[in-house]
């Protein structure tokens, strides 16, 4: 589906808004002063489905509807199982709500110790600094929290998160998310990170932002050169799909890096986004190119009202297997399950370790074959390798006699 990853391929410009003069596009606050924020603001450029009109009139009951012009461009609006239309155009299935769904599916609630703060591994918190995105995803996490759409009513308490990061000389990691804390005022962001940076027993700052993909223009000279005041700053952006990979977002990337800020990417397995293995390859090499490293794929949270978004675990488990030696290392991401409720980040894989005793490892490859790897300074040093194991399939997991 995308044969050419070349940079001169990459979607860029002013689309629909050609009119408007290049100093005003490429002000962040004017992107967002225009965002589009109805059905009769889509309409102006595109034709909605009955369920996408649907869906628009009651967004303000689940989460706000919010697009910046620089994503809305990448809207295909000829299709309407568009990838990038999926992510961000309600649809009326967000009001069905299927029984394990839940308004805080991973529980955070329940680790929360102050207003915003989240301290459930030992190590680390989830510091949420805004209720606020510059266009919101239509199966956010934090859809209970982001945009006060249900009166959730949130306000961030910088000071008592401070002090109790300042308290607890167990934290060495401290993960900035919201919302998005990339549209917060420099100011802001400037006194947050210096004031963490302050804390001697804090090691490791991270931001979790979808600011450069939807709103590129938000990452001026002025937030890089905070972030290299402050750093080392870990940020791990956003991208489900290769048509985000703009020139701008590269752009930005470019200007983030030179300041000094290791840049990731998490994507959300989607529904008819990035459920392909091609899409998926197409994506991750996109991105090395942008000098971002894939770092995960989510399978989608038990969000109320996402089941329509949501893939198959067993679609994520195939992308795996067909990036694992099939690419660069670099370009396959962690397959991961936040475990409902609390769980925390569980790996997920294509089955490798075959079996294991005392004597040796059964290992199979990418292409799957399998190997014996002997354990131990005692253990046989030769090293096998078949095409399958008897059993013909090669998914025995050590049931037949050749992996005994």
């Amino acid at each position: 589906m995308y044969p050419q990853d070349r940079l001169a391929d990459w979607h860029s410009g002013q689309g629909h808004w050609a009119h408007i003069e290049p100093e005003k596009w490429n002000d962040w606050v004017w992107q967002l002063q225009n965002r589009l924020r109805s059905a009769e603001d889509i309409e102006k450029y595109i034709h909605l489905s009955e369920g996408e009109r649907e869906g628009c009139m009651l967004a303000g009951n689940k989460l706000a509807l919010a697009i910046t012009p620089h994503f809305f461009n990448l809207i295909d609006g000829d299709d309407p199982e568009d990838p990038i239309r999926r992510q961000v155009i309600p649809r009326i299935e967000e009001m069905n709500v299927a029984p394990e769904e839940r308004d805080d599916p991973l529980g955070e609630e329940h680790d929360m110790v102050a207003p915003g703060l989240v301290h459930r591994y030992p190590d680390r918190v989830l510091f949420l600094v805004t209720d606020r995105c510059a266009s919101y995803c239509r199966y956010c996490t934090r859809s209970r929290l982001v945009s006060n759409a249900k009166g959730y009513d949130f306000h961030a308490e910088f000071a008592q998160a401070l002090a109790y990061i300042r308290e607890h000389e167990e934290v060495r990691d401290v993960l900035l998310s919201g919302g998005d804390p990339l549209l917060l005022a420099d100011r802001k962001l400037d006194y947050l990170l210096g004031e963490l940076r302050k804390i001697e027993h804090v090691e490791f700052i991270r931001i979790g932002s979808r600011i450069p993909v939807f709103l590129p223009q938000r990452v001026t000279p002025a937030l890089c050169d905070i972030f290299k005041k402050h750093g080392p700053i870990f940020l791990s952006i956003h991208v489900n799909h290769p048509r985000e990979c703009t020139r701008e977002l590269r752009d930005a990337c470019e200007r983030l890096s030179f300041a000094g800020v290791v840049i990731g990417n998490q994507s959300v397995l989607l529904r008819g986004v990035n459920d392909e293995p091609e899409t998926m390859k197409s994506l991750v090499h996109r991105l090395l190119m942008m000098r971002v490293r894939p770092y995960y794929i989510y399978q989608g949270d038990l969000v109320a009202g996402s089941a329509h978004l949501r893939a198959d675990v067993a679609k994520g488990i195939d992308i795996i297997r067909h990036l694992r030696g099939h690419t660069s290392g670099y370009a396959v991401p962690q397959y991961v399950i936040d475990a409902p409720g609390g769980g925390g980040k569980i790996p997920v894989n294509p089955e490798y370790v075959l079996a294991m005793n005392e004597k040796e490892v059964v290992l199979r490859n990418y292409e799957g074959r399998i190997y014996r790897y002997p354990r131990g300074a005692n253990a046989e040093s030769e090293i096998h390798a078949y095409d399958t194991c008897q059993c013909g399939g090669g998914e025995c997991a050590g049931a037949c006699d050749d992996l005994r």
